[in-house]
């Protein structure tokens, strides 16, 4: 199974979405603007991929822009209602598969942690 918690507003989120959707997996995908994460789940992504809440935001990001301070420091509980208020300003998509937890950067990145997919292909023999 497949986890992605990902930004539909969001180009890369968008893409590495299609990637992991492509590859035929068992697929949970959580669109973070249409479903509501958990500040429990915001803690556990962050604890597993070695950083803060505050690093899962894009504070470059317009609309953070717009409704906060760019230099904010802010605690654990203030960065979790960011994400709750504008879910959009997920910086990466977050791609779980079993214990491993990946902050996608690039699309095709996934491509990697992937399994082939063989399933459904007729191979060619040579004769």
């Amino acid at each position: 199974m497949i986890k992605i918690y990902y930004s539909s507003k969001s180009t890369i989120g968008k893409q590495t979405y299609s990637y992991v959707n492509a590859s035929f997996k068992e697929l949970l995908a959580i669109d973070v603007v249409k479903t509501n994460v958990t500040g429990t789940q915001w803690k556990e992504m962050a604890e597993h991929l070695k950083m803060t809440i505050g690093d899962l935001i894009d504070k470059e990001h317009p609309i953070y822009i717009e409704n906060y301070d760019k230099d904010a420091d802010l605690d654990e509980h203030g960065w979790i209602k960011v994400l709750d208020n504008h879910p959009e300003v997920l910086n990466f998509p977050i791609v779980i598969l079993g214990n491993l937890f990946l902050q996608i950067k690039n699309p095709s990145d996934i491509e990697k942690h992937l399994d082939p997919n063989s399933a459904g292909i007729n191979e060619r023999k040579k004769i």
